[in-house]
């Protein structure tokens, strides 16, 4: 399988342009350039390349929604706002082939008829932001970058942005709400940034691994692409794989691989005297897996979506059986309780009382209704209406489902893996609760649950 992120990371010095030039760096630009925008935007929509921050949605089709006709500027804004605990493939990228992310850019803002473009950076990336300045500079000073860039009459601007450090700029609008100096806090779609975006003008955002794969499809074709990965999840990923395996580290791998051998066979398995307990597929956001599933686990946005879980950003946990599920649901609400913008009430009050009953729960205060209070909690957070399913009640649809209940997916988020670990791991959480309450009966239904809000 021919690499497609991360085919010049083991290059010493890979970060200046001398070596990345040395290795066929931005001659796919000059192709770029000849082929013209509309053969741009083509090439990359038979790709089927899709978007690799969470989403999936494809990334040539995105482009094509552009307001093109209202006579304002576009803007192509890359989201390096890399947030998802369990990811650090963006980080990683901007460390070792900066390049590659800036001639994706070049190549794609071309294509967008773009010539302003920034990349957000997530605060706490100081080394990044500082290596990504760097070869700004030393692409401009080489005619990548500024005026008439390589003869062609095409003009590109690139800023380096630094946020900071919130999670919630990971969302797109909320990103773009940060980067015009406001408060970093989602905005109600409609209208989509493709008709009203950064400073109320058409704007693109991709994901900065996104981007780095358009030079690569430029060069090689739609086809060479499609070769790889499955049918509906073409090309490559990188996944990261953490917890208490051999190898932790970063993996690019075709779309479609087995789960269970990127946590043996590239990360090495498990360390001596380990056993898995579950796994977290991609990222804090998605429902938990547990090792039957994980046996059996494709790495591709369907085959996730069957399993009742999602690919996200690829951050791999491994999860050993030494570890409370109880504790890591707390840690995770509390992150999420922390990261809530406040904007909406579900996500706002929801994601708080989450965290606070599951504290409560873990230092053995918790009381019996308190799964059935969390389950109804997170029905209330998602945008789904629907009533229990056995597998996969965070994704079923019901008939009579309402729409979204809060601007950004943020406190479904949350309510996914909530009701994911529950369920999976129900009995952990009766056995937590049993301790501090060994005589008290347990609610006949959800409705005595409810009574005991306001305790918590």
């Amino acid at each position: 399988m021919p690499l497609v992120i991360t085919k010049n990371f083991g290059h010493e010095n890979s970060r200046a342009i001398e070596v990345y030039r040395e290795h066929g760096g931005y001659e796919t630009l000059k192709k770029a350039l000849e082929m013209g925008p509309g053969a741009v935007i083509n090439e990359v929509k038979n790709s089927g390349l899709r978007g690799r921050g969470g989403a999936g949605f494809p990334t040539g089709v995105k482009w094509t929604f552009l307001d093109t006709k209202s006579g304002n500027p576009i803007y192509f804004c890359v989201n390096a706002d890399e947030s998802e605990p369990g990811t650090f493939k963006d980080r990683h990228i901007m460390n070792n082939d900066p390049h590659l992310l800036l001639e994706g850019i070049i190549i794609s803002c071309f294509a967008v008829g773009s010539h302003k473009a920034f990349v957000y950076c997530r605060g706490e990336f100081h080394r990044q932001i500082e290596f990504m300045w760097k070869a700004v500079e030393e692409a401009t000073a080489a005619g990548f970058i500024g005026k008439n860039i390589l003869g062609s009459g095409f003009d590109i601007d690139i800023v380096i942005h630094k946020g900071a450090g919130a999670y919630i700029c990971g969302e797109e609008t909320g990103l773009l709400s940060s980067l015009e100096g406001n408060k970093g806090q989602p905005r109600i779609k409609p209208p989509f940034p493709a008709i009203k975006g950064l400073y109320d003008c058409p704007t693109v955002v991709n994901n900065v691994e996104t981007i780095c794969a358009v030079p690569w499809i430029i060069e090689n074709g739609a086809d060479a692409y499609k070769a790889m990965g499955t049918e509906r999840s073409p090309g490559t990923k990188v996944f990261c794989v953490s917890g208490p395996v051999k190898n932790p580290n970063f993996f690019e791998v075709e779309l479609g691989y087995p789960l269970i051998d990127l946590i043996n066979k590239e990360a090495g398995g498990l360390r001596d005297g380990v056993e898995l307990k579950a796994c977290i597929p991609g990222g804090s956001s998605m429902p938990i897996l547990t090792p039957e599933e994980v046996a059996v686990a494709k790495m591709d946005y369907e085959a996730l979506n069957a399993m009742g879980t999602f690919l996200g950003s690829g951050g791999i946990v491994v999860i050993p059986k030494t570890m409370s599920i109880v504790s890591l649901l707390r840690n995770i609400a509390n992150f999420y309780a922390h990261e809530s913008c406040g904007q909406c009430t579900p996500c706002r009050e929801g994601s708080g009382w989450v965290a606070k009953i599951l504290q409560n729960i873990d230092a053995g205060r918790g009381r019996h209704g308190d799964i059935e209070l969390l389950h109804d909690l997170c029905d209330n957070m998602r945008g789904w209406a629907h009533k229990f399913h056995p597998i996969q009640p965070w994704l079923k649809k019901d008939e009579g489902m309402g729409g979204g209940k809060t601007i950004c997916v943020f406190s479904d988020a949350l309510a996914w893996p909530v009701q994911s670990y529950l369920i999976k791991f129900r009995h952990e959480f009766e056995e937590a609760i049993a301790k501090a309450n060994p005589s008290a009966a347990v609610p006949a239904d959800i409705s005595e649950s409810r009574s005991v809000a306001a305790a918590h």
